[in-house]
């Protein structure tokens, strides 16, 4: 089972990265930034829109708020739009990782998938990782198409996050 300082921890990953991820697209124009480019959700606009309304959607459930849930629909067609929902969402992700407890995430948890429709009931700590591992895994397709598009977006490995206050040597 993961801990709550995990939580805090890849809330914090997801904050940095969705800041370094969003400045970088904000150096692209609009069109280039929405061409279908192949991605599960097309363009990196779309999956950008994507991962905010994944991430709106398990926050919610974490809370037991209504999901509105929007699957492949664009909540945002603004980037500044977007970029903003981004920035909130994010720190309501950082505000909720500060709540968790270790019997919060040992407790089961029941929620119906918008995806398939079927009601599930798992521990919270496994949802919590699907929850920061979907994050990742769509970051990834963003960051492989700005590679493909030759747009350099830095480091993206874990072990970079400032927070982590990581000890160099030389």
């Amino acid at each position: 089972m993961i801990s709550p300082d995990h939580v805090r921890t890849l809330a914090a990953y997801n904050r940095w990265m969705n800041e370094r991820l969003y400045a970088v697209c904000a150096t692209i124009d609009d069109p280039e930034r929405k061409q279908d480019r192949g991605a599960f959700f097309g363009s990196i606009h779309g999956t950008l829109n994507h991962l905010l309304d994944g991430d709106l959607a398990w926050l919610a459930r974490f809370r037991g708020d209504t999901v509105d849930q929007r699957l492949g629909e664009d909540r945002h067609a603004d980037f500044d739009r977007l970029t903003a929902a981004r920035h909130a969402t994010d720190e309501a992700i950082e505000q909720w990782a500060a709540t968790v407890s270790p019997d919060w995430l040992a407790a089961p948890m029941t929620y119906t998938s918008n995806v398939d429709g079927l009601t599930r009931r798992l521990s919270a700590w496994v949802l919590v990782t699907h929850f920061f591992n979907h994050q990742t895994h769509h970051r990834g397709q963003i960051t492989t198409l700005l590679s493909q598009m030759g747009v350099d977006y830095g480091v993206t490995d874990l072990p970079w996050l400032p927070a982590l206050d990581a000890v160099i040597d030389a």
